[in-house]
């Protein structure tokens, strides 16, 4: 069995890591790690959990904590795992970061855009950023893996097959996203209470949001060619979901089925990307509780445009799914261990 430990345990993404790694045949948690709740019944903190989880939670001691786990997973805010991580936890464990602190490269950009000191840049170079679908053999053989942010990650898989074609302008790439309150943390806000989400929708972190770079720098990795984007994130009165509308313009007149050969080409063989049929718009409900992202695209020739769509459960493929789909590949295992439920309905 692998063992795994989970610092920020008790965070809507731990939560989630809990719940499917109890449903893992080949994996279990051997430490609950939560720094705002240490000796306390997990069971106690999530009632879902009663008579499943008997464990009490513990410190975030990374280093006690790599003597007796195979995987550790960091569930935490920026600058947590940073500061935690060395060398010698390294050559112990695997790393699975649910944070910023790995994915973008560019320290400077990181420090820029979330505000704060990179602890630990001598690792960017190794840390491989964690979306499945495009780097399965640098995940396999990684030490350290940036698990992908949740816009990024139904933003990027709903584009690339065309920006990785040249199909589309990629200096006209504008994408619109939605995402449900639990995308921000259970941390305590004034808004994210009932009474300013509910009957309401928002965007935010407009021309500025922290999840542009990290867009950017997957999709000009995918472009070959520096890509600049307009990301706009809007909050709306759902617990889970992403709905991601991309717009861009095309560089040449192309059929559906000519853009669908492209769609299927990336994405036929990926049991988690689920092209949908034409003129079926994806829809967070169908992907609720699953790791599945639903994709599809649009083309509009009035204006030699496309929109191209994608909905994902942003706790699960956007976060604990993935880390989870991650942790597979470490190990050697079915890469769709533990997370073949069906999403849920109703």
């Amino acid at each position: 069995m692998i063992r795994a430990g989970i610092i920020g345990a008790t965070g809507y993404a731990g939560a989630e890591l809990v719940r499917l790694l109890l449903g893992h045949k080949e994996a279990e948690i051997v430490w609950y790690g939560s720094r705002s709740y240490v000796d306390r019944n997990y069971a106690d903190i999530y009632q879902n959990m009663f008579r499943l989880v008997d464990d009490v939670c513990l410190d975030d001691n990374m280093e006690a904590m790599a003597e007796q786990v195979d995987v550790i997973f960091t569930a935490t805010p920026q600058g947590l795992c940073a500061s935690l991580v060395n060398e010698d936890i390294l050559h112990k464990v695997k790393m699975i970061d649910l944070s910023a602190d790995f994915r973008i490269k560019d320290v400077e950009v990181y420090e820029k855009w979330y505000g704060i000191e990179h602890k630990a840049p001598q690792f960017l170079e190794e840390a491989v950023y964690g979306l499945c679908e495009i780097n399965r053999e640098a995940v396999k053989k990684a030490r350290l893996v940036a698990n992908p942010g949740c816009y990024p990650t139904c933003s990027f898989l709903s584009v690339y097959p065309l920006v990785r074609e040249g199909l589309i302008d990629p200096g006209t790439i504008i994408i619109d996203a939605k995402s449900g309150t639990s995308g921000a943390g259970r941390g305590a806000k004034v808004d994210n209470l009932f009474c300013e989400v509910n009957e309401n929708i928002k965007a935010y972190g407009v021309a500025g949001h922290r999840h542009t770079p990290e867009i950017e720098e997957q999709l000009s990795l995918a472009a070959g060619e520096p890509v600049l984007i307009n990301f706009t994130p809007h909050l709306v009165p759902m617990q889970r979901g992403i709905l991601v509308t991309a717009y861009a313009s095309l560089r040449k007149e192309v059929s559906y089925e000519e853009v669908k050969v492209v769609y299927d080409h990336y994405y036929k063989k990926e049991f988690f990307v689920r092209v949908l049929e034409k003129d079926v718009c994806p829809q967070t409900r169908w992907v609720e509780g699953s790791n599945f992202v639903d994709v599809n695209f649009k083309i509009d020739p009035r204006t030699k445009r496309i929109i191209m769509m994608g909905a994902m459960d942003n706790l699960v493929k956007g976060a604990a799914g993935q880390a989870v789909q991650n942790m597979n590949l470490l190990f050697g295992l079915d890469e769709t261990e533990g997370l073949r439920a069906a999403p849920l309905f109703p």
